[in-house]
């Protein structure tokens, strides 16, 4: 039986098409609001690092009703990244809107995650977004999509996809370039037309749960689409796991949910294709299926892509260490990096050698750097070392993860980034004039990246464009120059003072402000030149019988370079680590004593 009452799709774009806004728009149009409710923008994104950094991170699910349907919507992140938030929920869907921006066109995200849900073999609905841009190229991004489909093998079917032309700050959608929509129905009517209702079959119970959210008070509440039978709320059930079929245990439902707008209504009863979240099963994780206890059977679930960076985490143990944080120990660290692990399938967490250092595996740098700021905002404190990518060997040779990098820059800063990516051993795979811009692609290794977003922004005047996404892994390509500049190294411990600072900043750049504590080992600046230059920042000026100590008091310091948590781990050399707390992020040298450091150095030579 088909289930004409429901639909069930998944939002999917590169980062920044408009994903989050459109849902917006399809929330306030299918009624999920009182006409007088204040609502703020992207109300999807109510992470707080979601909403400053203006990307989505969790997939998160809501539905709207269109005449008598209701649709289930799933906003996805966009960021490569957090794609293995994409690939799993997919598994919820019968269908997908792929958005595309109408000046951008498909993007290397785009290609990811449309290539995940041609693979399930769902239905595709083309939206081009952004339709009022000022230089919005439509029709060319259409064939651009079409060029993506045949490329990725889709069937007929999907080659034929429905285009839409949408404007979601606008809140519209037509079915033609140059007619402009006043509302969003012709988006509804397609998806009703296009999208398959899912099907009801009768039968044992059986729920696939494909995303974990976690509550302090209920514990796990698992989320999954019903593939068959009734969910019934305070329901005996098994759960088994796919990859382990034999081992099951039983469990009771306790407390059900289905998302109606940005709510969740407890319910007590659910049948096939809804998607719903529930309580009460302790152990329950991603890729685990519930089912009738007298007929135990996994569903298949999707392979997530394996991790291709890894830092080490490790407790604080500079001279500063327990004055800021809440969390501390190395059982604390532990417990909330086993907890991340429930909420979060592409993650991976190993032991080390020491009790006191975790390895963590992510899909990339910025993947990493969310976990780290969000366990710094729980009051946690911790050290982290540099990023570094993962070797693989493949048939007896050492290979390594490169990425699809894809770069708009403007034509004057062609000749800059060109002589960078050579550098970091970058292979141009294409490249082509946009508007007044250019777009260049490269296969680059990712330790080619690291580093790098900084110094591409400065080449091109904060008006470069660069987004990556994974490729595969190729032979090591040779060494690459992590940073060619050197650190300033704080000499002595104390307070950072004016003329101790005026005498540095002539080595180079200072990362700190007259008052901040500092300790000796720690990095206070960088310097142009490739050596690290040990500096005084505490010196005070001396009194004499011959001057007063107020004496030549305007001493002008040139302004901090003040580094936000992911520009502090690009920044990261390898005998480098950075210690993160709740109120400040310090960049410090692995061994704090000078002297240890030359002799080590020496040693090396």
């Amino acid at each position: 039986m088909l289930r004409n009452d429901l639909r069930n799709i998944a939002i999917i774009a590169h980062v920044d098409h408009g994903k989050t806004t459109l849902v917006d728009e399809m929330l306030k149009q299918g009624g999920a609001f009182r006409e007088n409710q204040a609502v703020q923008d992207r109300v999807m994104d109510n992470n707080a690092i979601e909403r400053e950094r203006g990307i989505t991170i969790l997939a998160k699910n809501t539905s709207v009703h269109y005449k008598d349907v209701k649709i289930n919507i799933i906003d996805t992140p966009g960021h490569a990244d957090f794609g293995g938030e994409v690939e799993r929920v997919l598994k919820m869907v019968d269908g997908v809107l792929l958005l595309v921006d109408a000046f951008e066109g498909p993007m290397p995200q785009t290609r990811f995650v449309l290539q995940k849900a041609l693979e399930l073999g769902h239905k595709v609905i083309v939206v081009v977004n952004k339709v009022d841009r000022p230089d919005a190229r439509p029709l060319e991004v259409v064939d651009e999509v079409l060029e993506l489909l045949l490329d990725l093998d889709a069937t007929e079917e999907q080659i034929e996809s429905p285009v839409l032309f949408c404007s979601g700050r606008k809140g519209t959608a037509s079915l033609a370039p140059d007619e402009a929509g006043s509302d969003l129905q012709p988006l509804f009517e397609t998806i009703l037309s296009h999208i398959d209702p899912p099907e009801y079959v009768d039968g044992p119970t059986k729920v696939l749960v494909s995303s974990i959210d976690y509550n302090d008070y209920v514990g796990r509440i698992a989320i999954g689409r019903i593939e068959r039978g009734v969910l019934k709320q305070n329901q005996e059930v098994a759960v088994v796991d796919y990859h382990n079929p034999d081992v099951s245990y039983k469990a009771k439902v306790v407390s059900m949910y289905q998302f109606e707008g940005l709510q969740r209504v407890p319910v007590t009863e659910a049948k096939g294709g809804d998607i719903v979240s529930f309580s009460g099963i302790a152990g329950i994780n991603i890729g685990n299926t519930v089912c009738d206890t007298g007929c135990v059977e996994a569903v298949p679930f999707v392979k997530i892509s394996e991790p291709t960076v890894e830092m080490i985490f490790s407790v604080n143990d500079s001279p500063f260490a327990g004055r800021e944080g809440k969390f501390v120990t190395s059982r604390q660290i532990r417990e909330r990096l086993m907890r991340e692990l429930l909420r979060d399938v592409s993650l991976r967490v190993e032991e080390t050698d020491s009790a006191d250092s975790f390895r963590v595996l992510g899909r990339g740098e910025m993947h990493l750097a969310i976990l780290v700021e969000n366990m710094r905002r729980e009051g946690y404190e911790l050290q982290v070392g540099p990023p570094k990518v993962l070797f693989k060997t493949i048939d007896g040779v050492k290979c390594e993860p490169i990425e699809e990098l894809v770069i708009d820059i403007p034509e004057d800063a062609l000749g800059a980034v060109m002589e960078k990516m050579g550098s970091r051993k970058a292979e141009m795979t294409h490249m082509a004039p946009v508007g007044s811009r250019v777009r260049l692609e490269f296969l680059i290794p990712s330790r080619g990246l690291f580093g790098y977003r900084n110094e591409f922004l400065t080449d091109t005047r904060g008006e470069g464009i660069m987004n990556t996404v994974f490729h595969g892994y190729e032979p090591y390509k040779g060494d690459i120059a992590r940073r060619n500049t050197g650190s300033l190294v704080a000499f002595e411990t104390g307070e950072a003072v004016t003329y101790g600072l005026y005498n540095a900043q002539e080595r180079g750049t200072l990362f700190i402000t007259p008052g901040t504590p500092v300790y000796a080992g720690m990095v206070v600046g960088y310097s142009p030149k490739s050596q690290d230059i040990d500096v005084n920042v505490c010196k005070k000026k001396h009194v004499t019988n011959m001057r007063a100590s107020g004496s030549d008091e305007a001493l002008r310091l040139t302004p901090a370079t003040i580094l936000s948590l992911d520009a502090s781990l690009e920044f990261l050399s390898d005998d480098e680590v950075l210690e993160v707390t709740p109120q400040s992020l310090r960049i410090r040298k692995r061994i704090l004593d000078r002297a240890a450091r030359m002799r080590l150095a020496s040693k090396n030579k």
